[in-house]
């Protein structure tokens, strides 16, 4: 007997608890053009008009295989008949190894660039129960650790935007029926029967594609377990950030060694803070962060632990990025991101070992050696301003007005519109 399709007001409740969303939500949605996908788009498109606002999908062209330009067209097509706005953003990933893993990332990176462009601060994702069963499975096949085994966190926070999935309790016949019910046939993508894929074969060992039966369902509820014993842990983390460790806007940490700890938590607590002040995407391996809170100073993951009374964590200045255009939304180091329009000819890079005099005298208030990992203006290799600085002035620094936004997202889960849960200078 057929699924009933997935209501508008179980979509909504699905919702709520990923809010609050304020009046006029701008959602963005990632749109492979798969029955799920789809779905997803048609839900947030109506949940957003009902409050006001509206949802725009955004359809990557990942370019892996000829025909890939054609689909995403005719995906494009699929939108607009259902009124739905929808922009194409077309990949061009080197040949290599790992490309299904790349590819993975740069569409990750081009939607949530996207949203940046467009002031979207919400990007919907489709993955569902089946997926989330998929997902424990994998991890559990590679030796997760409880993070790992709680699968996909239904809000996950990043520097450009938050990312919901509402739908992973949700089966995914339930979605295909809504498309049914709706007149609206999907893309069907080759690779998602593929063995040759690691998940493609835990799928067909499931033998459950509409994610219906009994197995799946046990699968996402033990997701749901690990994922509410990985919160009462984010909680734990938070409060011990809050009272060890505060965070300046020039990307730097400071951390009081003995509110931090010997156990666990403290392992966990300075491998996060690594991960802000490196720029990083994930956070470097227990052991390793263990090894430095034990010897109290030293360099991990492209950061740097000095120690003494209060331990400074900042970024280690042989690791920083090079050069990059000072464009509208340019990320830079992972860990600046430029709020201005920047200016043609002009870029973001690291100030240096060797400041000029006026600019030592100008961040006399900082930490010594904290200098050279601040992000400066350059023009034709000259330095022009130091925007943290207001180097030479404020007025000159404003179209290149910069925030530190670590790409890897906010120190723990506790608070979406923070950078951390702790005190942010």
């Amino acid at each position: 007997m057929p699924l009933t399709p997935l209501g508008e007001a179980e979509f909504a409740a699905l919702m709520a608890p990923l809010g609050p969303f304020g009046p006029a939500p701008a959602l963005a949605a990632g749109v492979s053009g798969g029955p799920h996908s789809l779905a997803l788009a048609v839900l947030g498109q109506r949940w957003a008009q009902a409050r006001g606002g509206d949802l725009l999908a955004l359809v990557v062209d990942h370019g892996l295989r000829s025909e890939s330009a054609a689909e995403a067209a005719h995906v494009m097509a699929l939108l607009a008949r259902q009124r739905i706005r929808a922009e194409c953003i077309t990949l061009a990933l080197p040949p290599g190894s790992a490309m299904q893993e790349r590819a993975r990332e740069a569409r990750m990176a081009a939607l949530l660039g996207a949203c940046a462009r467009h002031g979207r601060p919400w990007l919907l994702l489709g993955q569902h129960r089946l997926d989330q069963a998929e997902t424990l499975l994998f991890r559990a096949q590679r030796g997760s650790g409880d993070a790992g085994l709680a699968a996909m966190a239904p809000l996950r926070s990043r520097a450009e935007a938050l990312l919901l999935r509402p739908l992973l309790a949700v089966p995914p016949a339930r979605l295909e029926a809504l498309l049914t019910a709706a007149g609206i046939a999907p893309v069907r993508d080759p690779s998602n029967l593929d063995p040759r894929f690691a998940r493609i074969r835990l799928r067909q060992a499931l033998d459950d594609p509409g994610g219906e039966g009994a197995g799946v369902a046990a699968l996402a509820l033990a997701a749901d377990a690990f994922a509410t014993r990985g919160a009462r842990q984010e909680a734990a983390l938070a409060e011990r950030l809050a009272q060890c460790a505060t965070l300046h806007p020039e990307g730097h940490a400071e951390i009081d060694p003995g509110l931090l700890g010997t156990d666990a938590l403290a392992e966990l607590a300075l491998a996060r803070l690594v991960r802000l002040v490196s720029g990083g995407i994930h956070a470097p391996a227990r052991a390793a962060v263990a090894g430095l809170r034990r010897r109290g100073a030293g360099t991990l993951a492209g950061a740097e632990l000095r120690g003494g009374r209060r331990w400074r964590l900042q970024r280690e200045v042989s690791a920083m990025q090079g050069p990059v255009p000072a464009s509208p939304d340019a990320l830079w180091d992972g860990r600046f991101r430029l709020l201005g329009p920047g200016a043609a000819g002009h870029s973001i890079a690291a100030l240096g070992r060797r400041p000029p005099p006026a600019l030592r005298a100008a961040g006399r208030h900082l930490p010594a050696g904290l200098l050279p990992t601040l992000p400066a203006i350059f023009c034709d290799g000259s330095l022009v301003m130091v925007p943290s600085l207001f180097y030479p002035t404020a007025e000159a620094c404003a179209p290149f007005r910069l925030a530190f936004a670590p790409a890897g997202g906010p120190a723990t889960g506790q608070g979406a519109a923070m950078l951390g849960a702790f005190a942010v200078n």
